[in-house]
């Protein structure tokens, strides 16, 4: 007899929703957005092929970072830096920040956020690229913990507070 047991089940939150037209550029708050599937979010920067790293062939639909990461920089937890560092949840140059979501299980999962459905590609890593366009020391705090690239399936309306959950 084998015993199993039921995935892990767990819900989250979409807290914040970022866009840029181009690399480089300020990130711009929306409250909410629509995505399209194997493209992105209509008017960032990697929906118009206009990213940094937009002629990679790396998926990166959309982006996400957990909350929880900031605010354990936030407290210097672990002690990467010489001391607590916020990054602000425009700063990190995610879409989209969350709230109760596992991103490193969710490399080749599926999960929906709103009407949308997207597919964990691959965990994201800080670049130094991040820390010039910040000029702050946040390659190390994020290592590890960057967030996770998304594939667009189904496309649709995302807003701030939608439930987060798998499929």
């Amino acid at each position: 007899m084998t015993d199993t047991m039921p995935p892990p089940r767990w819900r989250g939150e979409l807290l914040h929703i970022h866009i840029a037209p181009s690399a480089s550029y300020e990130m711009e708050a929306l409250e909410e957005a629509t995505l399209v599937a194997g493209r992105g979010i209509e008017g960032d920067r990697y929906f118009l092929g206009t990213g940094t790293y937009s002629g990679l062939p790396a998926v990166r639909d959309v982006t996400l970072i957990e909350v929880e990461v900031l605010e354990a920089i936030a407290r210097n937890d672990p002690p990467l830096q010489d001391s607590a560092m916020v990054i602000d949840p425009a700063e990190h140059r995610r879409n989209l920040t969350v709230r109760g979501v596992p991103l490193a299980h969710l490399v080749g999962t599926r999960f929906r956020i709103g009407d949308t459905i997207l597919r964990g590609a691959r965990l994201n890593f800080p670049c130094r690229y991040l820390e010039q366009l910040l000029g702050r020391p946040v390659y190390l705090p994020l290592y590890n913990r960057a967030g996770l690239n998304c594939a667009i399936e189904q496309g649709g309306s995302i807003r701030i507070g939608d439930r987060i959950e798998p499929l």
